[in-house]
């Protein structure tokens, strides 16, 4: 397999280990508020932007919907190294650029204005960047770029598409919500939901009660930032997770609960909405990051303030 055309190592930052780190992989635009940028590409060509990105080289790009994310995970690093200078078990972060090395420069500028602890920066010609992910250990994959995010999914990585909003920056520890179905668990009830309505659902969710749900797209990630978190004390703990879904809690959490158990993966908090809006609950929990497949909850998100990724 062909090497990215250019990978950066980041010397300012305290190399991980990727076989023992929970490595996440960001895209340029995931990061950072790139749009205008985006903008100038797709209207003048990548020469033009090349040029307005060497020209502002110096100028640090303000902050994109997964930059509190990840600087969220940076803090959580450092609560570890307290605790234990020696563990490996911490979050790698990795930006995959489709720039140029020369047009980059700014993107590695801007990381280092911020403090951020970015350990590489890999500035991919190809098409398809998502090829790599495989080989540098990436456990989630965040992309502005719906194909890139497809492509990931179907190369069996965590992956979800980050819309830029404007968003608060919320404060420590790092809060991660998830959505149930489609999301941490298989999609099976949904398809029941879309063949025989609510009431079928919830016979076949009855029938199955004792049945853990299949795996998710997000589940392999949501494994590792618990074990993560199981370094700690719950009253200590520098991560909290939640899971929001619409599933009503009578008689559609139940399983939810058992699956959950059975995977041995804790969740610090959990509503079951039934089919109520989110953005209510999400706007309380402020966290950094909310993962759903329902494009309407991410609006609801959205419309709240809260940094939202669609897992389609």
């Amino acid at each position: 397999m062909a090497e990215p055309e250019s990978t950066v190592i980041n010397t300012d930052v305290k190399q991980k280990d990727p076989s023992e780190a929970l490595v996440i992989a960001v895209t340029t635009r995931a990061i950072f508020n790139l749009e205008e940028e985006h903008k100038l590409y797709l209207e003048k060509g990548k020469e033009e932007y090349t040029r307005h990105q060497q020209a502002n080289q110096d100028k640090p790009l303000p902050p994109g919907t997964a930059f509190a994310f990840i600087q969220a995970a940076q803090y959580v690093n450092k609560k570890i190294l307290e605790s234990n200078p020696a563990e490996k078990d911490l979050f790698d972060i990795l930006v995959l650029s489709n720039n140029s090395p020369e047009s980059g420069v700014r993107i590695v500028n801007s990381a280092k204005h911020y403090g951020l602890e970015i350990s590489k920066f890999c500035f991919v010609s190809d098409e398809d960047s998502t090829q790599y992910l495989k080989s540098h250990g990436v456990k989630l994959f965040l992309s502005a770029d719906r194909t890139d995010v497809c492509n990931a999914l179907r190369r069996g990585v965590s992956a979800a598409l980050v819309f830029q909003q404007k968003v608060q920056a919320p404060s420590t520890p790092l809060r991660v919500v998830f959505d149930g179905d489609a999301v941490l668990f298989s999609d099976e009830t949904d398809q029941v939901f879309q063949e025989q309505g609510l009431e079928g659902a919830v016979q076949y969710e009855r029938a199955m009660e004792a049945v853990p749900m299949g795996e998710g797209p997000l589940k392999a990630f949501a494994m590792h930032l618990g074990k993560i978190r199981k370094k700690f004390s719950q009253e200590k703990s520098p991560i909290r997770t939640y899971l929001v879904t619409a599933r009503g809690g009578r008689d559609m959490g139940i399983r939810a609960i058992k699956t959950l158990r059975e995977w041995g993966l804790a969740i610090d908090e959990a509503f079951f909405m039934d089919g109520a809006p989110k953005g209510p609950i999400l706007a309380q929990i402020q966290p950094h990051i909310f993962f759903d497949d329902g494009l309407h909850n991410i609006q609801g998100a959205r419309d709240v303030g809260v940094p939202s990724a669609w897992v389609p």
